[in-house]
This record gives C-alpha cells, structure tokens and sequence, in this order.
C-alpha cells in the first residue's frame, strides 16, 4: 500500500499447533509428537508449525499435521489464540489452536520434516510437554467436553450401528467419570438422538443388545447435559 512502512511495527510470528483427540483402548486419547530440533528437543509436543506468508491459518495447520504425522482429510475447528508473549524461547510467537474429535483407526501414523516419533498418549496421564502446550490442552478438554454437553460430536467416534452401552461408554472416557446407565438412556431417547434398528450385536456370550443409529447430524445443537 502506497505510503505505509511495514517495517514501522515489529512483526510477531505466527504458528498454528493441532490437538487430536480419539477414544482408543478404553480411554481419551490426544496425538504428539517428538520434537527433532531446538528448542525442547527430544520433548513431546502438540502437532504444529509456522504459517507460511501465501497461506490461510486452516492450511497452514492441515499442512502441518499431514508433514509431521501424516494425518489428513480430518475437519478441524479453531479453538482459540494463545498469545502470551514468553511462550516460546526463540522469538515473539503467537498460536492459533485447532482441535478435532476423530477416529484414530482411520489413520496411519508416520513421523517426517521436524519430528522423529508420533503417538496417542492418554490425555489424563500425559508426559512433560513443550511450550504452553499442557495449558493448551487442558483448554481443549474443557472445550471438547462443552461440544459433547451441546452437539452430537461423540457420534463421530461409533460405527454407523452402535449399542447404547458402546454410547455412553464414549461420554464416560470423555468426562472421565460413570454415568447412571437409566438416566443417559432415558435423555439420548427423548432428544430423538438415536433410531431403533432390527440388528442385535453378535458374537456376546449373554442377551445381544439391540443396535441404534444415530437420528441427527453430527455436531447438530442438541443440549444433552
């Protein structure tokens, strides 16, 4: 623009950092990385990296997790901005969060670029993280646990034929507590969130369970809790 000096303010750098989130092996789940460069190297670390100047925040972060993961084709929502200014050592940098509820069966891991391993950890028993990223975390769990109490994102994780057992299971991983079996049934029936189907679950030594389908698109606003 004709007149205006771009170097009269300093320019902060701008990154983006990509929290996944599954339910695996009975338990919440979030992917990391191992960091392969300075700083805090050999420390695990949400996925993420600089924005390049020709690219959108949201390509910059799929960019980013497809290089140090290889994960992709997965919808991320932005979470929030994370801007204190002594977050990283190196310079002035401010974080873009994105975060995504998926189903980690879909994905084959791989580390590359500035990353030398990739993993689930469980988000209740996590390692020492780099950054603020343990602050980012336990923003995103909070964040992850209000869309389970207003939307149908938890439905994401099931097979298109689920038991209402294999339901709240999901609930009870995410909230990490136990939920009274006769009340969450007696609610996920009145919002109309599941349909009866004529299929029961084989192969369970006891009565088969009936098998539900979900009544509402994912993520639709439906107060739940």
């Amino acid at each position: 623009m004709k007149g205006y000096d771009a170097t009269k303010f300093e320019r902060p750098s701008v990154t983006v950092d990509v929290i996944l989130f599954t339910v695996r092996d009975n338990d919440l789940k979030v992917l990391l990385v191992k960091r392969n460069v300075d700083p805090f190297k050999d420390m695990w670390a949400i996925p993420g990296g600089f924005v390049k100047i020709d690219e959108s925040l949201e390509e910059a972060a799929k960019r980013e997790l497809l290089e140090e993961t290889n994960v992709k084709d997965v919808y991320l929502e932005q979470l929030y901005t994370f801007g204190n200014p002594k977050r990283d050592p190196r310079t002035r940098v401010i974080t873009v969060a994105y975060f995504a509820l998926v189903n980690s069966e879909k994905f084959k891991l791989k580390a590359s670029t500035d990353v030398k391993e990739v993993n689930w950890f469980s988000a209740y028993d996590l390692p020492d993280l780099a950054f603020d990223h343990k602050s980012i975390l336990d923003y995103a769990l909070k964040r992850l646990r209000w869309k389970l109490e207003y939307t149908t994102v938890a439905f994401s994780l099931l097979p298109e034929e689920f038991t209402l057992t294999d339901l709240q299971k999901i609930y009870e991983i995410i909230f990490h507590k136990e939920l009274d079996k006769r009340n969450f049934r007696k609610k996920i029936k009145s919002l109309g969130l599941v349909k009866e189907t004529t299929q029961f679950k084989e192969d369970v030594a006891h009565r088969p369970p009936k098998l539900y389908a979900k009544n509402k698109k994912i993520g639709e606003i439906v107060e739940i809790f």
